[in-house]
């Protein structure tokens, strides 16, 4: 991908951006080197979840913990950007008007980490999202790295795969492409698109 726009020139404006991608594929690597090294106005929306907190993880740093009765009254008031059931676990995710709406006033770049599903909702309501979707290159490659870092067993493994097929399905909907072989380039490509998009705008 070529280097268009300087991106340490402040952008006039942010707005809202997806970055999707298979389990496996590094993205919230890649999304994580991209707050700490990029220079423009970079916001991670903060997403709700039904599950417990794990060893470490603070309310409304890493995410909204609410409870599923609460989750669900919010969702029936339409509190929601995009929301879903991930299958499994049983637990409800989901991204919260009032986080979008917030980085959008304060003219930052929304982050948004989601799915493919989540991905498509946010488009029928924000059609100028800027849209990334960040992969291994191949699923030959997401398998040997999947079974590199060993976490899961090899049932989990075929499931993540599966899911990894059918989200590749949805890369011509995307914006952009991004092969995550570097973190630090893959990082850097987002910047300096959001870059050119921010002088555009």
């Amino acid at each position: 991908m070529s280097s268009a726009g300087n991106p340490t020139v402040p952008n006039r404006r942010g707005g809202l951006v997806v970055i999707s991608g298979p389990s496996g594929a590094g993205k919230s690597t890649v999304v994580r080197k991209l707050l700490v090294n990029c220079p423009l106005p970079l916001v991670l929306s903060v997403s709700a979840t039904t599950r417990q907190p794990r060893q470490g993880e603070v309310d409304g740093v890493d995410y909204h913990f609410l409870s599923r009765e609460e989750f669900q009254q919010r969702r029936e008031a339409g509190q929601f950007l995009e929301c879903k059931e991930v299958f499994g676990g049983g637990h409800w995710y989901g991204t919260l008007q009032s986080e979008v709406t917030a980085g959008l006033n304060a003219n930052k770049w929304l982050i948004l980490e989601i799915d493919v599903q989540g991905a498509m909702s946010v488009l029928e309501t924000h059609p100028k999202t800027v849209t990334i979707f960040v992969h291994s290159g191949s699923l030959e490659e997401l398998e040997r790295r999947l079974r590199q870092r060993g976490t899961e067993s090899e049932a989990q493994l075929q499931r993540r795969l599966e899911v990894a097929r059918q989200e590749l399905t949805y890369l011509d909907r995307y914006q952009y492409s991004i092969i995550n072989n570097d973190v630090s380039q893959a990082a850097r490509e987002i910047c300096e698109i959001l870059a050119r998009h921010g002088a555009h705008a």
